[in-house]
């Protein structure tokens, strides 16, 4: 530290030391006009800054920007949720960077409008333009109410699935629309069912089988020009798998979810392929994929099974984030 810096601590004043340079004070009443507004200084233009290598960057935005955006229920109810956005464009090699801002400023643009896969093309388009970039995506992600209804009592609840809808665009041109939805079920295990079974023609011993609280996760690509609701999803989710998670319920609700589930024993494996079977006679879903875990009682570890429609050049059974299937 030179003996200039002691006598000059530039931002604090000091006894016998002199008047800081730079003011610290917030002028609440300023306001740019034009002129001082042009004279800001602006990074993203610069094209000689740039650090590393200089290669094209394949996403580059924000993400978790909340906004309460409004959703259509499939009955036309409007509802307003807490969703989570993520936006990202690809970069040239000789660009430094984005205006950020931007981005920000176009999801915030959407305040008033009706989230659906079907806005997510307009999105891209405000995206790619403002950014100047070859390839966009765009996610939205909520926590969807659906009322559930009691299997016996009548009472009614709310279960709430977590949803994302995500669009992108590539180099091409090409606009692609997806959805994910998340599905919590029951399941118990046909091996332990039936050795509880034995147990008691055997030697009299009552037995419970284990089950355990499991979550199925959709992602599916929408055909172009068609429209597929989240109670679509959730309706496909139910008639593949049955045995879904109450909300209300009282003892004849209890008794009944545990006849539900002794008439829909199932591994993992039989999950996914069940879920296979109902996704693949919906002609607006081009490709899926279905992840299931079951978080086993008998084990301290989990059962999990991924399993894709199988298009050439589609998705894949590339799927490894299994602790996200926790719940």
């Amino acid at each position: 530290m030179t003996s200039t810096s002691k006598s000059s601590p530039y931002l604090h004043r000091k006894k016998m030391g002199r008047v800081p340079e730079a003011g610290r004070r917030y002028d609440a009443k300023f306001s740019p006009g034009r002129e001082y507004l042009e004279s800001l200084p602006d990074m993203m233009e610069a094209r000689d800054q740039i650090q590393g290598a200089p290669v094209e960057i394949q996403q580059v935005g924000v993400a978790n920007f909340r906004l309460p955006l409004r959703h259509r229920t499939a009955a036309g109810r409007l509802v307003k949720l807490e969703t989570s956005v993520t936006g990202t464009v690809s970069l040239a090699a000789d660009r430094k960077g984005i205006n950020m801002s931007r981005i920000v400023r176009t999801l915030h643009d959407l305040r008033e409008e009706v989230v659906a896969p079907e806005l997510l093309r307009r999105v891209l388009s405000v995206y790619r333009r403002r950014m100047d970039s070859r390839t966009a995506r765009v996610r939205f992600s909520f926590s969807y109410p659906i009322p559930q209804r009691s299997l016996r009592s009548g009472l009614t609840g709310f279960q709430y699935y977590p949803v994302v809808f995500e669009g992108t665009v590539d180099e091409r041109g090409r606009f692609r629309r997806f959805v994910e939805f998340d599905f919590v079920y029951s399941s118990a295990c046909p091996c332990s069912a039936a050795l509880s079974e034995h147990a008691r023609d055997m030697r009299s011993a009552y037995a419970i089988p284990h089950s355990q609280r499991s979550k199925a996760r959709l992602r599916v690509e929408i055909a172009p020009r068609s429209k597929l609701s989240i109670e679509d999803l959730h309706a496909h989710c139910l008639s593949a798998l049955k045995t879904e998670t109450q909300v209300m319920v009282k003892r004849e609700d209890e008794q009944a979810f545990a006849e539900l589930n002794g008439a829909n024993i199932k591994f993992v494996e039989d999950a996914v392929r069940l879920l296979y079977a109902q996704l693949r006679k919906d002609r607006r879903i081009v490709d899926f994929q279905a992840a299931c875990a079951h978080l086993e009682s008998l084990h301290s570890h989990d059962a999990v099974s991924v399993i894709c429609k199988g298009v050439r050049g589609g998705m894949t059974g590339d799927f490894s984030d299994f602790r996200s299937l926790v719940c």
